[in-house]
């Protein structure tokens, strides 16, 4: 019995794998102009891939075959007459996508729920993107009476934030959906930002939430967190230098004491970021020794926020002691990981930050004489 159980299992399990085809196959037909090449191209989070062509028949029929295409749906376009038509495919559809006329205006797509709701929401923001165009090339005219022109900027304020409304309307209401993802990134004329600059990263989480959950295996959901850890350190950024004048830090010693940045305050401050696995840190910090002994007993005294950008805590701890470091040493043992690296945008090592007494950043990436120079002003 418990054999023919595990015979029943395993048959089942291998018809399932056999559905799970990675094939896909696109056909349809487009009409009204007289271009007679189509093309399927694939994007991915960094680049686009011309991985297709075919030629109209004379009733403007094509067809497109795909294989290893993965079940997790990925973008793809096609391109005709120079009109791009967002597609979101996944391994085993059978799409049927035409157009009679102009492609991004009145194709239809059925085969693919994603590539479904994708349509939806593409075509109702590039009609407003077209709308946004034909008001502002009116207001370019000469002849313009001044109620006129104001009546313009009526019409291109409120069509521009009925866009923007229904763009996050489909956003939190298709959440889970990677047509979300594409109706993320898409900006009117002049935008830089989906809606309110960093603020938008409620939208974003949101989005990344949900297809965490259905798709965890996305391409696009890295490239969306990666986006989300940036507006967070920046969001993080200007709440603290709001508080300190400097971005805020605090870290632990190697005995494990957290020590605040802030808690120097009246001092100048050399904010230094250092690797002890570098190799080169015995000759930077014994050239940053000499310059601390200097300015330790100053009239405005010198002290030193070291910053350690290390994974391996004895590595760094030995460095700390067989250096005999005079000044703070701290890390939190994540390396690049850390959020220090984003707070301060920290790109290479070693790095530093000179802050003067009153709380200011006046110098970056300062050594040798120059640091000497400056230090000699400020701590006078």
């Amino acid at each position: 019995m418990k054999r023919l159980t595990l015979y029943v299992a395993l048959v089942t399990a291998l018809t399932l794998t056999a559905c799970q085809s990675s094939k896909v196959k696109i056909t349809g037909r487009f009409v009204g102009n007289d271009t007679r090449q189509i093309y399927l191209e694939q994007v991915s989070p960094l680049a686009q891939t011309l991985v297709d062509s075919a030629t109209l028949d004379k009733d403007g029929v094509y067809e497109f075959r795909l294989k290893g295409v993965a079940r997790t749906p990925s973008l793809y376009n096609i391109v005709y007459d120079s009109e791009r038509i967002p597609l979101l495919l996944s391994g085993g559809d059978r799409l049927t996508v035409g157009a009679v006329g102009s492609a991004i205006r009145n194709y239809t797509v059925t085969g693919s729920e994603e590539s479904e709701l994708l349509r939806a929401f593409y075509q109702a923001y590039a009609a407003g993107a077209r709308q946004l165009d034909r008001i502002a090339t009116q207001l370019t005219s000469s002849t313009l009476t001044e109620a006129r022109h104001r009546e313009l900027i009526q019409q291109y304020t409120d069509e521009y934030y009925r866009i923007r409304r229904e763009q996050l309307r489909f956003i939190i209401e298709h959440k889970n959906s990677l047509a979300a993802v594409y109706a993320l990134y898409q900006r009117l004329p002049g935008d830089t930002h989906l809606f309110n600059g960093d603020s938008d990263v409620v939208y974003y989480r949101t989005v990344a939430e949900a297809i965490e959950k259905r798709y965890p295996e996305s391409p696009y959901l890295p490239p969306l967190l990666s986006e989300i850890a940036r507006m967070d350190a920046r969001i993080s950024l200007t709440s603290q230098i709001t508080e300190a004048g400097y971005p805020d830090l605090e870290l632990p010693d190697i005995y494990g004491r957290k020590i605040r940045l802030s808690s120097l305050e009246g001092k100048v401050i050399l904010l230094d970021f250092w690797s002890a696995e570098a190799g080169n840190s015995n000759t930077l910090n014994a050239e940053l020794k000499e310059i601390y002994s200097r300015y330790a007993d100053a009239p405005t005294p010198l002290e030193v926020y070291q910053v350690s950008l290390d994974t391996s805590k004895p590595i760094w701890i030995n460095a700390v002691q067989e250096q005999q470091l005079p000044w703070v040493s701290v890390s939190d043992l994540r390396g690049r990981a850390s959020s220090v690296v984003g707070l301060y945008n920290v790109q290479k090592l070693p790095a530093n930050f000179l802050i003067d007494k009153e709380g200011t950043i006046v110098a970056k990436d300062i050594y040798g004489k120059s640091l000497d120079e400056k230090l000699e002003l400020l701590t006078k």
